[in-house]
């Protein structure tokens, strides 16, 4: 084996290694940060159970909400999840039309699920049921518009995400971000459905 031989086979393991390397870290990063994110959405799950029964005299959570759009809004989401899993295999087998197609599928999911959450925001509001209405209010808004932020900030991602896959292909560095990406996306999903749960089948049950 020639000397140039053996320097690039060293080269290429130390390149392999620090790559190993940085994705631990950023992945040890990413964890704590979400870890960070479920103590944030706990206090603000706890905040609702507290004042989620004071309406001061307006309407309660089973009487504000319509069960058969937010099931909708949730199957949106949740089918998100699913097309966000079959672009991450697609990226795994480097077949990059077809994570692209799947990242198309998700985003446009994802933008459903904000949309309706918006319209039914704006509709609370032309109600005269703004977070400022009651305490009531003031948690709902607080803690569903928090997951929706998040939302958004995923869609950005993804779009910024789907755009550097188009222009560089699928790289090292671009599927270490998607992996986080769709580990965001999933952790987003599970908020979710605690949301559902907790703010509008348990608000509708008790009717």
């Amino acid at each position: 084996m020639s000397h140039a031989t053996t320097n690039h086979k060293m080269s290429a393991e130390l390149e392999a290694h620090h790559h190993a390397f940085n994705d631990d870290k950023t992945q040890f990063g990413f964890w704590a940060y979400l870890m960070t994110d479920l103590v944030l959405f706990a206090t603000l799950f706890a905040t609702y159970a507290v004042l989620h029964n004071n309406t001061w005299g307006g309407p309660t959570a089973g009487e504000l909400f319509s069960m058969p759009y937010v099931l909708v809004e949730t199957m949106a989401l949740l089918t998100s999840s699913f097309t966000v899993g079959m672009a991450m295999l697609a990226i795994f087998r480097f077949k990059q039309t077809q994570a692209l197609i799947w990242f198309v599928i998700t985003f446009l999911l994802g933008a459903v699920f904000l949309g309706m959450e918006l319209y039914e925001f704006n509709h609370l509001v032309h109600e005269g049921l703004a977070w400022h209405a009651s305490a009531f209010m003031s948690s709902f808004f607080t803690l569903v518009g928090t997951h929706g932020l998040h939302i958004t900030v995923g869609l950005l991602w993804m779009g910024i995400m789907m755009f550097r896959i188009v222009k560089q292909g699928i790289t090292h560095n671009n599927v270490r971000r998607l992996t986080l990406l769709s580990l965001f996306w999933h952790f987003l999903d599970i908020v979710w459905i605690f949301i559902f749960t907790f703010v509008y089948l348990m608000g509708a049950a008790a009717v």
